[in-house]
């Protein structure tokens, strides 16, 4: 019985890559440190240099500096500028808000694991509303761990007060998402994420989020277990 749904925050809730490349325009647009950079060249080679997220931007916006002779900024001031511009173009991937709600609705308790730091990933969260739905919040900084320990996915299901085997876990990350969620004993459910092979170890496999409560309606039926009250 699926009590409670988790979610990744990147590429999950949040559509990172729309997201970042409307923050690198508007940066680049702002600041007038890139007039002999052309803009496109900039923007891919941050893209190339962020690795999906998962390089911090101080090692980033360190290297672009070197390599485009950028004067007139550190990297702690472009740090600065992304920890405080990025949240205002953070862009949904597909119809989050929806999905939560009728979840919500159903009476599954809805939580979000994402690694990165605190105030950054909160300040996204809020964005886009999602700290609206949740019931519980756990970002890595913060607990000390991160996804793939198998103990923060069970530290977020203690935390709603259901068991790990009552819990799903959606996410796009085939080890971080997938992997740790089947091994703290969650059923996950892989979003397709380009770039990745197919996990063995997924339980599903969704193209977009509006999939997840037709997978929930079938794992109803299949092991009728659920109430009539919270039925899909």
């Amino acid at each position: 019985m699926i009590k409670a749904v988790c979610f990744d925050l990147d590429n999950t809730l949040l559509d990172r890559d729309k997201s970042l490349h409307s923050f690198l325009e508007d940066q680049y647009a702002r600041l007038n440190m890139f007039d002999h950079v052309e803009k496109d060249l900039y923007m891919n080679r941050f893209i190339e240099l962020d690795d999906r997220g998962y390089v911090w931007k101080d090692t980033v916006y360190e290297t672009l500096i070197r390599e485009f002779d950028l004067r007139g900024h550190t990297v702690e001031d472009l740090l600065s500028d992304y920890l405080l511009h990025f949240q205002h173009h953070c862009i949904p991937l597909g119809p989050v808000e929806e999905v939560l709600r009728e979840l919500r609705a159903k009476g599954i308790l809805i939580g979000v694991i994402s690694n990165g730091y605190h105030q950054f990933q909160s300040d996204n969260l809020k964005a886009l509303s999602i700290h609206l739905y949740a019931h519980t919040i756990l970002i890595s900084e913060s607990e000390g761990m991160r996804k793939p320990d198998k103990r923060i996915f069970q530290s977020i299901a203690g935390k709603m007060g259901v068991q790990v085997d009552e819990c799903a876990f959606v996410g796009d990350h085939p080890i971080n998402d997938v992997k740790g969620a089947k091994d703290a004993g969650m059923t996950s459910i892989w979003l397709r994420g380009d770039g990745y092979s197919v996990p063995d170890h997924a339980d599903a496999i969704i193209d977009q989020l509006p999939e997840l409560i037709g997978f929930l309606r079938n794992l109803d039926v299949e092991r009728s277990t659920l109430t009539r009250h919270d039925s899909f």
